[in-house]
C-alpha cells in the first residue's frame, strides 16, 4: 500500500464513520516503533506505522485509522481529544475504534524473554525486582536505608 492509497483510505473512513471530511495528510512513517499511529496536533496530519499493516492486516490498519481520526476530529472541533477525556472515549465507542492497538508478533517474542534481577535489603529483608542492574554501593533500601544485596538473576519466559 502506498501513501496515496493510505490517504484515500483515511478520507473514505472519515466520510463513512464520522460523516466529516479529512482535509490534511495521512502517510506511513517508517520511524514509528512503539505505536500504530499518531495524530500531529500542530500540522493535523496522521502518521501510521506500516508494520501493523504488513504483519496484522487491513482490519488492524482500519482500527488504527479510526482511533487517530477520533483524535483528529475532536481536536478540530475543540473538544476533549486526549485518551482520558470523556468525549474521546464516547466517540471511540460510537465508531467502534480500538483504544489500543495490538502488540506486533515481533514484540511478543521480544517481551517473552525478560531478565529480572532480584535485590534484598540486608536489614529489613524487603525484596526488589528490577529489569536493570543497580549500583549497590550507591543505592540503599527505600524503606529502612539498609544495604542492598544482589540475590539472583532470572530469565522469565
Amino acid at each position: 500500500m502506498t501513501d496515496q492509497e493510505l490517504h484515500n483510505l483515511v478520507v473514505m473512513i472519515s466520510n463513512e464513520y464520522f460523516h466529516k471530511p479529512f482535509r490534511h495528510k495521512a502517510f506511513f512513517n517508517p520511524r514509528l516503533r512503539t505505536t500504530g499511529g499518531r495524530y500531529m496536533l500542530s500540522s493535523h496530519n496522521i502518521e501510521i506505522n506500516k508494520k501493523y499493516f504488513e504483519q496484522l492486516g487491513e482490519a488492524e490498519l482500519i482500527g488504527i485509522i479510526k482511533h487517530e481520526l477520533v483524535h483528529y476530529h475532536l481536536h478540530i472541533e475543540g473538544k476533549g481529544y486526549k485518551h482520558s477525556d470523556k468525549d474521546f472515549r464516547d466517540l471511540l465507542k460510537k465508531v467502534d475504534a480500538p483504544r489500543f492497538c495490538s502488540v506486533l508478533p515481533e514484540e511478543k517474542k521480544r517481551r517473552a524473554k525478560q531478565k529480572f534481577i532480584f535485590y534484598q535489603c540486608s536489614r529489613c529483608k524487603l525484596t526488589y525486582r528490577r529489569k536493570r542492574s543497580i549500583n549497590t554501593s550507591k543505592y540503599v533500601c527505600g524503606k529502612c536505608r539498609g544495604k542492598l544485596i544482589k540475590v539472583k538473576e532470572m530469565t522469565v519466559e
